[in-house]
């Protein structure tokens, strides 16, 4: 038998969940568009299986390189893919030109190897502004005249004016209405479409939901804000973490359990073991408390996770044996959840993902990977 652990892609949750952000997005206007973000491997989806699933359904996609975006034209995509750190060297713009990609302009020196390297055919462009975020982008100054250069290159087939969104995810931070005002202050009276939703700012900000919408975490089904919010009430998770239990024993009470002994039993407790721990991308620092679930019941964490283990209280999981399967997020047990217990943030729970076999799961067939 092999070991227990691995991570389940419902696909059909993925199609769900953008979905709703297509609903989203059409409610400010007819036909807001939503690209599909599937770097990272898709957030440790897996981008291949994941932009199968949406190929009949995206508007179109983004990664963060060229290398990414090749091996979604290699299966078969042929929507838009936006390059959303754009091109690092001249030599890449044939290619990107080649496989009909579209690019991230974010800087002054992308700007002038676009105009030193005529292309064999036109490309569209996503004009970058940084609105206060401060990482990447062409400052609120620059940017007309930016645009204005583009706009007279013959190899630039349109330009799509975009910035990004630093606080979102943060309901009550007054910092996103200025944002949104920085944007639109520069960008008026420029023609062509826009591009502002990250998927915090698709789901809180109306005024953010533009022509291209750029949703991430949501299509994966997990909250996008720090603190609970209705929008988990309508996701579905794409990605369920499983094991299973290998060793119970009851141990007394005074009993200090893991590394450190950093959890002491108050009563005489049963323990169990799961096959699972940090080297599979299980946070090291989700608290003592931290829920897992055992035979559809919540129970919790105890002691420091290890490199492959993790242990839990199971005294008032009576009925539990070694073998009973183990969900440590998924379906009823959010990873935004376990995320604010180890002081993180979903993306890096996905991310981090490793180890683990996964297999895809999508009415009627479920394939490994």
């Amino acid at each position: 038998m092999s070991r227990p652990a691995k991570a389940v892609i419902n696909l059909d949750a993925l199609q769900h969940n953008y979905q709703l952000a297509k609903s989203l997005a059409n409610q400010e206007r007819r036909n807001g568009k939503v690209l599909a973000v599937v770097k990272a491997d898709a957030y440790g989806h897996g981008a291949v299986a994941c932009a199968q699933a949406l190929a009949d359904q995206a508007d179109g996609f983004a990664v963060a390189c060229i290398e990414e975006a090749l091996e979604l034209r290699s299966i078969g995509i042929r929507q838009s893919i936006l390059l959303l750190e754009g091109f690092f060297e001249a030599s890449e713009l044939v290619e990107i030109s080649r496989h009909k990609l579209d690019i991230v302009v974010q800087s002054p020196e992308q700007l002038l190897m676009l105009e030193q390297n005529p292309l064999p055919a036109p490309v569209r462009i996503w004009l970058k502004m940084d609105s206060g975020m401060y990482r990447v982008g062409l400052l609120p100054e620059e940017f007309r005249s930016a645009w204005l250069r583009m706009e007279t290159l013959p190899w630039v087939s349109d330009i799509v004016m975009m910035t990004h969104l630093a606080c979102a995810d943060e309901p009550e931070n007054g910092y996103t209405r200025h944002q949104l005002e920085v944007f639109e202050q520069h960008t008026l009276g420029l023609p062509g479409e826009r591009s502002i939703a990250n998927s915090a700012g698709l789901v809180d900000y109306s005024q953010a939901r533009a022509d291209w919408n750029r949703p991430g975490l949501l299509l994966y089904g997990a909250s996008p804000f720090e603190t609970l919010h209705p929008i988990e009430q309508k996701l579905q998770p794409v990605m369920a973490l499983q094991s299973a239990i290998i060793s119970i024993k009851d141990i007394p009470a005074g009993s200090p359990v893991g590394y450190g002994s950093t959890w002491v039993s108050q009563r005489p407790t049963r323990q169990g073991v799961v096959a699972i721990g940090y080297a599979d991308g299980y946070p090291r620092h989700a608290a003592n408390g931290t829920p897992v679930m055992v035979n559809g019941r919540r129970v919790p964490v105890i002691g420091r996770v290890s490199m492959d283990m993790l242990t839990i209280d199971l005294t008032d999981v009576p009925e539990a044996r070694p073998g009973d399967s183990v969900v440590l997020w998924g379906k009823g047990l959010p990873a935004a959840e376990i995320a604010r217990h180890a002081r993180t943030i979903p993306y890096q729970l996905f991310c981090n993902l490793n180890r683990v076999p996964v297999e895809y799961v999508q009415s009627p067939v479920m394939v490994k990977a």
